[in-house]
Order: C-alpha cells, then sequence, then structure tokens
C-alpha cells in the first residue's frame, strides 16, 4: 500500500434521542446561527421543530437558509454566503441529507474566502478558512456528514464539481436513525446505490497489497446487499435504518481507503449527466457504474473477480477469470435493479442528443480516473453503453 497520513476530526454522535446533544456541542462555537435545510421535510417530520426548540433553549440567534436543492447550486451557496456576511454568523446547522450539507460546506468556507466560490469548487484557488458547522443528518447516502467533500453545481453553465479542503469537515454530525424513517421508498433505494458507489469507487484502484483495505470495502457492501432488501420493504424498521445509515457513514469517512487513491471516474460521469438533466445522482451512478465496469474490465480481472467471488459469491469451479467476473458485474446491475434503481439512461429520458455535451462536461479537467484514466473516446462509449 501507499504511505498515507488519517486524520477526521469529524465527532459523530449517533444513535436515538442524540439530538439533545446539540445543545452541548453548539454553544461552543458560538449562538449566531444559519440553520441551513432543503425543501421542508423536515418540518413535516416534526424535526424542524425540534432542532428550533433547542436552538431557542440556548439562546440562540437564528437565521434560516432553506431551499437547497437535491443537487445544490452555486446560486443557493452565494445566498448562504451573504446571509453569513449581512448577520454576522458564527455558526451553521445543516439539517437534511448530503445535499443540504454539501451546500452548507460551501457556504462555510465561501463565508471565509475573499472572492467568487466557483473559484474554489473548480479548484482555482485554495480555501484557508472557513465559519466552523454542524450536521443533523436525515438520509443515509453521501457520507458528507463525516468527510471533507461536498459537489456544487452551477446551473447556469451546467457544470457540476466535486470539491474539499482542511476546513470543510464537520465539527460534530448527530446521526438518529429515527431521522430516515419518513425518507420515500426511491430516495432510500438511491442513498444505498450511492453508499455501495463510494464503496466500489474505493475498490477498483491500482495500488498493490491492500488485503484489510479491501475486506473492509467487502464488508460494507455485503452489509447493505443484506440489508436493502429488507429495509425498502420495511421504511420504519430501526434495526435496518440503523444499519443502513452507519454503512453511508463508513463508505466515505476515510476509513476503508488508507493507503491508496480510489478511482473516482464513474462519479465524474455522473456529474457531467445529473448537470445537465438534474437526475437523482444515486440514480445516474445506478445506470453507469455496471458500465464503467464492463467497460475497464480487462485493466484487471483480478480485481473484478475478486468482488464477484467475495461480494456476490458467483461460484468459478469450470468457469474463465473472466467469466466469473462478468457474471460479478451482473450479479450487482441484478442486485440494484431488484431493489428498484434504474438500469439506463432512457429511464430519465435521455437519449443520445447530448452525448457529446456530456462528454464535454465529463473531460472539463481532462483525462481522469485511477484504475483507468478515461479519455474522451472511453467516455462516450460508457455513455453509449448505458443509454
Amino acid at each position: 500500500m501507499d504511505n498515507f497520513i488519517f486524520h477526521n476530526p469529524t465527532k459523530l454522535i449517533f444513535g436515538k434521542g442524540q439530538l439533545e446533544k446539540l445543545k452541548d456541542e453548539l454553544p461552543k462555537y458560538g449562538t449566531r446561527v444559519l440553520l441551513v435545510y432543503g425543501g421542508g421535510s423536515i418540518k413535516r417530520s416534526g424535526l424542524y421543530d425540534q432542532v428550533k426548540d433547542i436552538l431557542n433553549g440556548i439562546d440562540a440567534e437564528v437565521y434560516e437558509l432553506q431551499g437547497v436543492e437535491p443537487n445544490p447550486r452555486l446560486s443557493t451557496v452565494k445566498k448562504g454566503i451573504a446571509l453569513c456576511a449581512d448577520n454576522g454568523i458564527e455558526f451553521l446547522l445543516a439539517v437534511g441529507g448530503g445535499s443540504v450539507i454539501d451546500c452548507t460546506k460551501a457556504i462555510a468556507v465561501g463565508a471565509k474566502f475573499d472572492g467568487d466560490p466557483w473559484q474554489f469548487i473548480t479548484r482555482k484557488k485554495l480555501p484557508t478558512d472557513a465559519l466552523p458547522f454542524g450536521t443533523v443528518l436525515t438520509l443515509a447516502a453521501t457520507g458528507s456528514e463525516m468527510n471533507p467533500s461536498s459537489v456544487i453545481t452551477n446551473w447556469e453553465t451546467h457544470e457540476k464539481y466535486g470539491w474539499s479542503c482542511a476546513n470543510s469537515y464537520p465539527a460534530f454530525s448527530i446521526l438518529d436513525p429515527t431521522f430516515t424513517f419518513s425518507v420515500p421508498k426511491n430516495q432510500t433505494i438511491y442513498g444505498m446505490v450511492d453508499m455501495m458507489a463510494h464503496v466500489f469507487e474505493h475498490y477498483f484502484h491500482p495500488t498493490e497489497h491492500t488485503p484489510l483495505q479491501d475486506r473492509l470495502c467487502e464488508s460494507i457492501l455485503q452489509t447493505v446487499i443484506e440489508a436493502a432488501p429488507k429495509l425498502v420493504d420495511d421504511l420504519e424498521n430501526y434495526d435496518l435504518r440503523e444499519t443502513i445509515l452507519y454503512c453511508g457513514t463508513m463508505a466515505l469517512n476515510g476509513m476503508v481507503s488508507m493507503g491508496f487513491n480510489g478511482d473516482w471516474a464513474s462519479h465524474n460521469l455522473e456529474h457531467a449527466v445529473s448537470a445537465v438533466y438534474d437526475i437523482p445522482h444515486g440514480g445516474g451512478l445506478a445506470i453507469l457504474f455496471p458500465n464503467w465496469m464492463k467497460h475497464n474490465l480487462d485493466v484487471n480481472v483480478g480485481r473484478f473477480k475478486q468482488m464477484a467471488e467475495r461480494v456476490f459469491h458467483v461460484q468459478s469451479e469450470g468457469k474463465t477469470d473472466r467469466e466469473v467476473a462478468l457474471e460479478g458485474i451482473e450479479s450487482l446491475r441484478s442486485f440494484w435493479s431488484k431493489i428498484g434503481a434504474p438500469s439506463r439512461l432512457a429511464d430519465y429520458e435521455i437519449d443520445d442528443s447530448k452525448l457529446d455535451l456530456l462528454a464535454d462536461r465529463a473531460m472539463a479537467r481532462g483525462i481522469f480516473g485511477q484504475f483507468k484514466k478515461l479519455n474522451r473516446e472511453d467516455v462516450l462509449a460508457i455513455y453509449k453503453a448505458s443509454l
């Protein structure tokens, strides 16, 4: 494996009833608070009132930014930055899923950044500071609650990019599985696809000798595969929600990826699609990832064979390594379809009319990927196979 340094400063507060810890954690950072949330589901579930009661109980001065989009927009980030400047905000609290947290990260960094936030989102300038922020998570998916990463869309230019910096870790994150009970079936499915995709992005890398990391990745995948079909039929099952919530965090908090750099090409491919068509991120990954796998099968057949045998229990007797590997990829496709995820871009009424535009967006930063560097020809081939 490669040399590495691991550091994750986020305090994870996990379990039923842990929202009460907010009254202990938040005052450490200040009481002029910007509350950031999405389209109103936290009001319907009653979580908004619970949070406001706690904030009122510690005499916090609360300002609000509501309406964060599922693919958070640069324009919303700028609104949040303006609110911070106009009201002397000391702390931000994100209450919602990964999109709300991603937007909050950009606001927190942007509030201390001299310039257009798109400059650090596109990695043209490096930010050096941020306002502190915490999260109350309501959706198991992105792992944004315990990592520094964020994805922001510039809808005016139809660009969508991931970014991170040393200052964009949450100070704390509160994860109560009961807050995910109200997540509808389709979003629950997309979240589970997303967390599995994060693990696969780690799993397919070019570094040799990562046996423990491999087993950690495989264990998360196997746990999701076991729990997911049960959860989609029993959305208020605490044990299942708890398991999936923890899997989502562990999939992308750095714990399973020490000592190597993952691939991340499939996420880049999907970001281009949702930047143009505004489709759900998890839905796009369910479509694209198996086709990325097939396209890159011969880069390291043994890696795919290992996944097939260990994760999907494909029997190898009497089969070539390539046959076993392909069966594993088909097992993944079948599993995602079984739990209700889409399998073709046509499921979102996407045809071949904008393939060149999608390729332009995907290639905006040049060739990409670690397992295999993808060029424009590769990108178009994967998109065409996904139609």
